[in-house]
C-alpha cells in the first residue's frame, strides 16, 4: 500500500512538473483547459478550466480517457469537496452547426476561463493555442496527459457532460444518448434512421460519412 501511494505520489509530480516551472517563473493561479465532445454526433461541447492550488493534493487526476466513469466521477467530487475553483463552458449544437466544432470548442473554452471565481495568471490549453487570447498561455498536444491541471480540466468538463446527456436522453427518449454520448456507435446509427435526427443534433457535423448517415435517416423516413 505504501509503494502504492508513493507511486500515486510521483505520477501527480511528474504531471505537475511544466505547472511548477511556470510557478517558479511567477506566475499564479494557473488553470487548465480542456473540452468534451468534439467528437460526437449529439450534443454541445462543454469546457472546464481549473486552477489546481499548490498544497492540495487531489487522488486519482489523471486524462480523462485512461479513467473509468466510477473513477471520473469520484474525482470530480473530490475536486468540488476541495472547493478547487472550476469554470464551465459550452457551445450549443446551434453554434457548432454554425461555426464549426473547431470555433465551437475555443468558444466554450473561453467561456470555461471567463466563469473562473479568480482571474488566471497563465492558461495551459489542450491542444493548441490560438490567437487571440489575452492571457499568458501555452497549448500542450495531448495535454491532458501532460499536465495535471488539464487533466483535472478534462475529468470536470467529461463528467459535466456525461451528466447532461443523461439528461438529454429523458428529453429525447429512443437514441440511448445515456449509453453512448452522442457519438457515432451502431446503436446510435440506426436509432437516426428509426428516428431521424432530433434537435441536439449537429446537421452539419463532419466528417462527410457522419453527414451521410444524417441524409440516410432522413431519406429513410420519407419513404
Amino acid at each position: 500500500m505504501k509503494r502504492q501511494r508513493e507511486k500515486e505520489s510521483d505520477r501527480r509530480a511528474r504531471m505537475y512538473i511544466i505547472e511548477t516551472e511556470l510557478l517558479k517563473e511567477g506566475y499564479e493561479a494557473i488553470a487548465g483547459v480542456d473540452e468534451a465532445g468534439r467528437g460526437p454526433l449529439a450534443g454541445p461541447v462543454v469546457a472546464a478550466a481549473v486552477i489546481l492550488v499548490p498544497g492540495v493534493v487531489i487522488e486519482g487526476i489523471n486524462d480523462s480517457k485512461k479513467l473509468t466513469p466510477i473513477q471520473r466521477e469520484r474525482v470530480y467530487r473530490r475536486i468540488k469537496k476541495e472547493k478547487v475553483p472550476v469554470g464551465l463552458g459550452a457551445a450549443s449544437v446551434e453554434e457548432i452547426d454554425r461555426y464549426n466544432i473547431l470555433v465551437a470548442s475555443r468558444m466554450a473554452m473561453i467561456r470555461a476561463v471567463e466563469r473562473l471565481p479568480v482571474t488566471p495568471g497563465f492558461l495551459l490549453i489542450d491542444g493548441y493555442a490560438w490567437p487571440g487570447i489575452d492571457l499568458p498561455h501555452r497549448g500542450l498536444v495531448q495535454g491532458d496527459a501532460r499536465s495535471l491541471s488539464i487533466a483535472a480540466a478534462s475529468i470536470v468538463a467529461k463528467v459535466t457532460r456525461d451528466r447532461l446527456m443523461r439528461f438529454l436522453d429523458r428529453r429525447y427518449p429512443g437514441y440511448g444518448f445515456t449509453k453512448h454520448k452522442g457519438y457515432a456507435t451502431r446503436e446510435h446509427l440506426a436509432a437516426l434512421v428509426r428516428l431521424g435526427p432530433s434537435a441536439v443534433h449537429r446537421r452539419s457535423f463532419h466528417p462527410k460519412s457522419q453527414q451521410v448517415s444524417f441524409s440516410f435517416a432522413e431519406e429513410t423516413r420519407m419513404k
